[in-house]
């Protein structure tokens, strides 16, 4: 059945190739048989380009990327252009097309100086494509590595396009890419009533899903405004699993500089929300962690301002203790970090000093009052199972890969 089910996609993308249109009103993901071969080649979707540039030949194409959307060295955009594809709008969401953007730095309308395009920002005045800003556009392509964290915010751009889209009736396409924590489901599940902008859908902080198969989720679970639909197609990587570790070429934000920086991003972004410095403005960003107190541990750092911490960083110019994560092998998402600062942090001081913001970050208001109980991590965590075990059987539906 999963052989026919893959067969009958691959020829539905055949058909849709054929007549260079993509389906309207309707959901319709593609995927082809993986390789079992351990030792084949993992191609994302977009190295995939017979898949999918026939689809755009002919059309007005807007594009949703940024620096990591790249075939091999090359980036999509200047790819497709030499593919003759009519690119009209770049879409750029936050930390800008280039990804120089710091965090929540605004990012503005302007040209792209190498292709001519016109770069419209989605991380501004808007964080939804407007109807201006699609105006003339046939389809939309959404190509950008994520990092498998429900607070990093690539996915709530998906899904404000997807809402866009939808709204306007335009295609997207969705050009998928392996997850580099794709191999954990892990943390809280997201409650509604903490949706904001780092934290959309009722998932978990390690959701365990690509762009693609979240798109699908969001779609099918009818989480965009007003039950609309988008017709999304997506295309799949190959050869990949989700048990299999993904290395990310290019850095997909200033301040995730390698792969060790995503795999501890999950555990150490709760920070953010306190007095305790994760490296911004040092050239170790989150892969070490310090405050002030020589009481926090032996390893020194001192956060200066520099790219990816234009704005002064946390703690700037002060030496701050803990520990250096650069060789940890810490996976997944952990509170120990945080359990034990919370332990040692001095008492005549706040710890968490921006508790709206931890509360969006953790997706609950539970772990805060629990943090101030005392409560241990396996006292936590037993508090979030159940929502995670459901989740976990819905996440089920949507699995592209192994």
């Amino acid at each position: 059945m999963i052989r026919l089910f893959f067969v009958f996609n691959f020829l539905l993308i055949i058909c849709w190739t054929s007549c260079g249109q993509l389906p309207k009103n309707s959901t319709a993901v593609s995927s082809l048989p993986q390789n079992e071969s351990s030792a084949a080649q993992i191609l994302t979707a977009a190295d995939q380009t017979e898949l999918y540039v026939p689809l755009l030949q002919g059309k007005k194409v807007g594009m949703v990327v940024n620096q990591t959307s790249c075939i091999g060295k090359c980036h999509l955009v200047d790819s497709l252009l030499q593919r003759q594809v009519n690119i009209t709008a770049i879409f750029a969401p936050e930390h800008g097309f280039r990804g120089d953007a710091d965090a929540g730095e605004n990012v503005s309308d302007n040209v792209d100086a190498k292709t001519g395009i016109a770069i419209r920002s989605i991380y501004g005045k808007n964080k939804k494509p407007s109807v201006e800003q699609l105006q003339g556009i046939d389809v939309m392509v959404f190509d950008i590595q994520d990092v498998g964290v429900r607070f990093y915010t690539y996915i709530s751009t998906m899904h404000y396009v997807m809402e866009a889209c939808a709204e306007n009736s335009i295609p997207l396409l969705v050009l998928d890419r392996p997850n580099p924590n794709g191999r954990f489901v892990d943390g809280p599940v997201l409650d509604v009533r903490f949706r904001s902008f780092v934290g959309m859908h009722p998932i978990p902080v390690l959701h365990g899903l690509t762009v693609g198969e979240l798109a699908q989720m969001i779609n099918e679970e009818g989480w965009l405004a007003n039950g609309v639909k988008c017709a999304l197609t997506v295309i799949p990587c190959q050869n990949w699993t989700h048990h299999q570790r993904w290395h990310i070429a290019v850095p997909p934000s200033p301040n995730l500089p390698n792969d060790q920086a995503v795999q501890l991003y999950a555990s150490l972004c709760l920070f953010e929300a306190t007095e305790v410095s994760v490296g911004r403005g040092t050239k170790f960003p989150f892969q070490v962690v310090g405050y002030p107190e020589e009481a926090m541990g032996k390893f020194s750092f001192v956060p200066q301002k520099m790219h990816g911490a234009k704005i002064a960083p946390l703690q700037e110019g002060k030496t701050c203790y803990g520990f250096d994560l650069q060789q940890s092998d810490l996976q997944g998402f952990s509170l120990q970090y945080l359990l034990y600062f919370r332990d040692l942090f001095p008492k005549d001081q706040t710890f968490i000093t921006r508790p709206d913001f931890f509360n969006k970050l953790v997706g609950n208001d539970v772990l805060l009052k629990q943090l101030e109980k005392n409560a241990s991590e396996s006292e936590i965590r037993s508090t979030w199972q159940i929502p995670l075990d459901n989740y976990k059987k819905m996440r089920e539906k949507y699995l592209l890969y192994p």
